[in-house]
């Protein structure tokens, strides 16, 4: 049974389930896929670490954008602890009270032809949410990474999911949600693996099915990469409705204009404050509604997805930004993070059996730990005293048994080393007032 376990949750990384093993009748039979792949995604991405290495010599990906790209896909996972997902909910209500046929849920044809439907709707969010400035508020999330490894794949929105639940939902009128539960999850996680250099070309797939080689395009700034290539399994829809791209020049990865930041707040709500300063610099209400509604390079005068002539010119000799930071830090920073991990994992592991009130408190826990790493690896000024409040914290957690070692035989050391970064962030602060005070004499 174990051995089951295993298998299907590593060829459900790659679609390779059967309608058999994947077919359920009632939503709550429905796998938590996503959830159960993290032991694939660790190993997949020490794997491409490994290989890596071995092919060029150097790490494919750095602490500071790794930890933020994983940052990202816990913040985008954490309100999945309070709520069950806005595009599930949605769409029980449409199929319990509006659906017009009902496709018999143990059927193989059933189960295609909601891999086809997902697909294609997957498809329309995607390049909605690259057309509309405000769906790619959201969205920007992802593409926000100047480097492209597999930690990419899981930087992701918390609010993207507030709006895509609507272009799944015309399914949702014949295809029963036990279907489309598992669906959804599985074209999620298909799209994890695609986000590598180390794999260049698959050949004849490559008509058919999204690749690395087509991913990479789309989360190229370069001027041929821009708006390309949205499919998530297949890449047909795109051949289809004329935004496929081959892989041509270098890509160059990132946003048009790199926040070069990595506090994890900022990166996931960053654009929105930038369309509404935006909005408020037009008098017309027509124009600050197109700020919202248009593409993102919209201006008055130009075409409602805008225009590239204001992006800086791609040479293909850019280097990601990757701030110089000392080794100690960078140790601290993995070690801290590897912790909060740990108590996000058991936060999903026992959510059914924790008060909603421990829930919240450790969820505040969680963003404020990941808050203040992306702090320490911006330098920020004020990241000592908000590290200091941090230890402080975690230390009456550990004490009063809300969080736990990576394993019992390290809660003593745990302990030790929380007290001992109490101390240092404490001493350290003290050192700055001192010398704050000093200056100022």
């Amino acid at each position: 049974m174990e051995y089951d376990s295993v298998s299907r949750g590593a060829r459900a990384m790659f679609f390779m389930l059967t309608p058999n093993e994947s077919s359920f009748e009632k939503v709550e039979d429905v796998p938590q896929y996503v959830q159960q792949a993290t032991p694939f995604f660790v190993g997949l991405m020490v794997l491409e670490l490994v290989v890596g290495f071995l092919k060029t010599g150097a790490p494919v990906i750095t602490i500071s954008d790794g930890i933020t790209s994983l940052s990202a896909g816990m913040v985008s996972r954490l309100p999945l602890l309070l709520m069950r997902g806005c595009e599930l909910s949605a769409y029980m209500h449409v199929w319990n009270h509006y659906r017009l046929v009902e496709l018999p849920w143990d059927s193989a044809w059933t189960w295609w032809f909601t891999f086809l439907g997902v697909d294609f709707c997957y498809y329309w969010v995607h390049r909605f949410a690259h057309e509309v400035a405000v769906l790619w508020a959201a969205h920007q999330v992802h593409h926000s990474s100047e480097y492209y490894n597999l930690t990419t794949a899981l930087r992701q929105s918390v609010t993207q999911p507030l709006t895509s639940w609507v272009f799944y939902l015309p399914m949702a009128l014949g295809v029963p949600p036990s279907i489309f539960a598992v669906h959804i999850q599985l074209n999620l996680l298909y799209q994890f693996w695609i986000h590598t250099e180390l794999i260049r070309d698959l050949g004849p797939l490559e008509w058919i099915l999204n690749t690395p080689k087509h991913h990479r395009v789309h989360h190229g700034r370069n001027l041929y990469c821009i708006d390309k290539n949205y499919g998530g399994i297949l890449i047909i829809w795109d051949r289809l409705f004329g935004t496929f791209a081959q892989e041509a020049d270098k890509v160059v990865y990132g946003l048009v204009f790199p926040i070069k930041r990595f506090e994890i707040l900022y990166v996931q709500l960053h654009y929105y404050l930038y369309l509404w300063k935006k909005s408020k610099t037009y008098k017309t209400i027509s124009n600050k509604l197109s700020t919202f509604l248009n593409g993102p390079s919209w201006k008055p005068g130009k075409p409602r997805l805008g225009d590239h002539n204001d992006n800086p010119k791609v040479t293909g000799k850019e280097v990601p930004h990757n701030p110089r930071w000392s080794l100690p830090v960078q140790i601290y920073a993995v070690i801290h993070f590897l912790l909060v991990l740990k108590t996000y994992h058991d936060l999903f592991e026992n959510k059914m059996i924790l008060s909603q009130l421990t829930i919240l408190g450790m969820t505040g826990y969680v963003l404020l730990t990941l808050t203040s790493l992306g702090f320490l690896i911006d330098q920020r000024p004020s990241s000592a005293v908000l590290e200091l409040f941090r230890c402080v914290v975690m230390m009456t957690l550990l004490r009063y048994n809300y969080m736990k070692p990576l394993a019992p035989s390290l809660a003593v050391p745990t302990e030790a080393f929380v007290s001992l970064s109490l101390l240092y962030w404490a001493l350290h602060s003290i050192a700055s007032q001192l010398l704050g005070i000093k200056k100022a004499n």
